[in-house]
């Protein structure tokens, strides 16, 4: 039994596929397989993984149809046969001992999941950044060396990035569980994540930067096309997982206020001329949604949201309304922030404001 089995599907990322696959195959832990399902790519992708695979029997190139990055991914995980799973994403970078040092923590805590962070770097910009999402120092610190389960972390779960590619995982653990990818949706992650992380009784944390995060216009999760619609699915396959847990009366309200804050948030980042049949479609899943705490449960800004959906007749009516409602809660936080400072009694920063405040009358 090899130790880690490395699953890519891979569609259409010629550009970037030789650093990713650079990345590991270099690997310090050498005892590895790499399974790669080439999604019906219609550029140089099968042939770089060809070319890879020609000079490293540790591949193994499986081509299908496109199906969506959820098929690949099930399917790779169906045919990985080492003791412990990495999910790799095709257009992005692991460090070169990520694999040796979390198989070995991994080993020493019997680990279901080994936690790890990451980091972004813009293409654009030729930029590497942090975040504190995929840092995780909240989680980090919770956990320090010991092992954890979800009931441990309590809303610290919210703090885990619901990537795969952030954790290392025991792969006789995922067999049995038989926990898959949700099929022809984007943000499929999100539901494989929540189903993995309850079944999960060995959690723990390897607090080392590991994996490179690429972000790119065209990339799925951030080039605004209808392909957001799914998100809303998405979070409702999300809430169902948590009900198939019993789960969800202790996280209801912070699942509730991030399904409406999230469906609103994807509204702004869709491209214009997807706006209004978004807009149609979360406004049609706020109708149908029938848990009567729901309302109850939203802040004050959600509710907002949540009622000007359904009350709108159009996208820009929508859009305008919460623009308003952000605008009157920024200036009152101007307002307050300004009438402290003008009440201090430091001359220097008062005269300057009181002028400001004399040639406004």
């Amino acid at each position: 039994m090899v130790k880690v089995s490395v699953v890519i599907p891979i569609y259409n990322v010629e550009n970037f596929l030789e650093e990713c696959l650079e990345s590991i195959t270099n690997q310090t832990l050498r005892d590895i397989e790499i399974i790669c399902i080439n999604d019906g790519s219609t550029d140089k992708s099968l042939d770089i993984l060809n070319s890879y695979a020609s000079e490293d029997d540790r591949f193994k190139v499986f081509s299908q149809e496109n199906q969506g990055h959820a098929v690949a991914t099930n399917k790779g995980m169906e045919l990985a046969n080492g003791k412990y799973l990495y999910l790799m994403d095709s257009d992005d970078i692991l460090k070169l001992t990520a694999l040796e040092e979390t198989y070995n923590y991994a080993e020493k805590k019997s680990a279901d999941i080994v936690l790890f962070q990451s980091c972004n770097y813009s293409n654009s910009e030729d930029k590497y950044y942090k975040s504190k999402i995929y840092s995780m120092d909240d989680v980090a610190d919770f956990i320090g060396d010991k092992v954890v389960n979800a009931n441990d972390l309590g809303d610290l779960i919210f703090s885990i990035p619901v990537t795969p590619w952030s954790k290392l995982y025991n792969n006789d653990f995922i067999k049995r569980i038989n926990v898959k990818f949700p099929k022809g949706l984007v943000f499929d992650d999100n539901v494989f994540f929540w189903d993995v992380l309850f079944y999960a009784k060995r959690i723990v944390f390897y607090r080392k930067y590991f994996f490179t995060r690429r972000w790119y216009s065209t990339s799925s999760t951030t080039s605004g096309d209808l392909r957001f619609i799914d998100s809303i699915k998405i979070n409702n396959l999300v809430i169902k997982t948590f009900e198939k847990h019993n789960q969800i009366e202790r996280y209801k309200k912070k699942l509730y206020n991030k399904k409406v804050k999230l469906g609103y948030s994807r509204y702004k980042n869709i491209k214009d001329e997807f706006k209004e049949e978004y807009f149609n479609a979360l406004k049609d899943d706020f109708n149908n949604f029938d848990n009567i705490n729901f309302i109850d449960l939203l802040s004050k800004r959600n509710k907002t949201i949540f009622k000007s959906c359904l009350n709108a007749d159009t996208h820009k009516e929508f859009g305008l309304t919460i623009q308003n409602y952000d605008l009157k809660v920024n200036n009152k936080k101007l307002k307050k922030k300004y009438e402290q400072i003008i009440s201090s009694n430091s001359w220097k920063l008062t005269k300057p404001l009181r002028m400001i405040k004399n040639f406004r009358k």
